[in-house]
């Protein structure tokens, strides 16, 4: 794999492809098994809320390096209406569409990093990196 790989999602079995690539990836890199089912936990979200709020859009994994750590970044990126209140739904529990509201705060709790940038009538862009360390 280059260092980016970029995968459309514009319906369901787009979320299934995009799983599938990030536990190719996490495999890859030789995480562990239950940093594998992390990564995926945070691709089955991000990708389902592109489908549920935006409609389409892409996710990005790109293989990242700093201080001889190897890493993944996944970019979750939508042009759709945007979360009005960053802040509230960044808060465990809180869901528009009637989930368990674990859904962005909990990527952000699974991640090593994480940045949401997000204004309504402009997009969403979640950016989130997990760590190998070895």
């Amino acid at each position: 794999m280059d260092n980016t790989l970029v995968i459309y999602i514009r319906n369901e079995a787009d979320i299934v492809a995009a799983r599938k690539k990030g536990r190719e990836i996490a495999q890859q890199l030789q995480f562990s098994l239950t940093n594998q089912a992390r990564i995926l936990t945070v691709v089955s979200e991000l990708s389902r809320n592109i489908y549920r709020y935006a409609g389409c859009g892409h996710i990005e994994f790109v293989l990242v390096e700093q201080d001889r750590k190897k890493g993944i970044r996944i970019i979750s990126v939508d042009q759709g209406c945007g979360i009005p209140d960053v802040e509230k739904a960044m808060q465990k529990g809180y869901s528009t569409s009637g989930s368990l509201g674990a859904g962005l705060p909990g990527v952000k709790t699974i991640m090593d990093e994480f940045e949401l940038t997000s204004a309504p009538g402009s997009g969403t862009r979640v950016e989130a990196v997990k760590w190998q360390i070895r």
